[in-house]
């Protein structure tokens, strides 16, 4: 009886997350050049349903943004001066494929020319301490880590 008991209270202490909105999904995109957005976008590419929302990941004065808050997903989603991204079209695509009571939200955190080891959650900082000094200032946005700042955003 006493090792039922024991799993119970493991089931019940253990790590248990809860969406705040089940019809709110979201989504992470990390990685390298074509993450951050390097392609230029159109008019037509910030025509974007309110359903498709992003998490800002740096702060966008001249945009209107500010880290760590919703905004719909006009592009750029990663950081104020980059293009447009894989991201862009996964979530319109998204919200034209689901229920219309469900949102999509992405929160997009990337480096051009960056290797993934910029990502590694234990082994970053030999990778910032080598990188390019223009590769810097994007990664400085992060806080020095791009991997940490993911998180903490999620």
């Amino acid at each position: 009886m006493k090792a039922k008991y024991f799993l119970i209270a493991i089931l019940l202490t253990g790590p248990v997350s809860f969406a705040q909105d089940s019809n709110f999904h979201v989504y992470l995109s990390f990685g390298q050049s074509n993450m951050e957005g390097h392609a230029k976008f159109e008019a037509r590419d910030t025509l974007v349903n309110e359903r498709f929302q992003v998490l800002q990941s740096a702060d966008c004065p001249e945009l209107g943004r500010e880290a760590g808050q919703w905004y719909t997903a006009v592009p750029p989603l990663s950081r104020c001066d980059t293009g447009l991204t894989p991201t862009d079209y996964f979530g319109r695509t998204l919200i034209q494929n689901l229920p219309k009571d469900v949102k999509v939200g992405v929160i997009n955190v990337a480096v051009g020319g960056c290797k993934i080891e910029l990502f590694d959650k234990k082994n970053y900082k030999e990778y910032v301490a080598t990188a390019p000094h223009w590769m810097m200032p994007a990664i400085n946005k992060y806080k020095g880590n791009t991997y940490g700042h993911l998180l903490d955003l999620a």
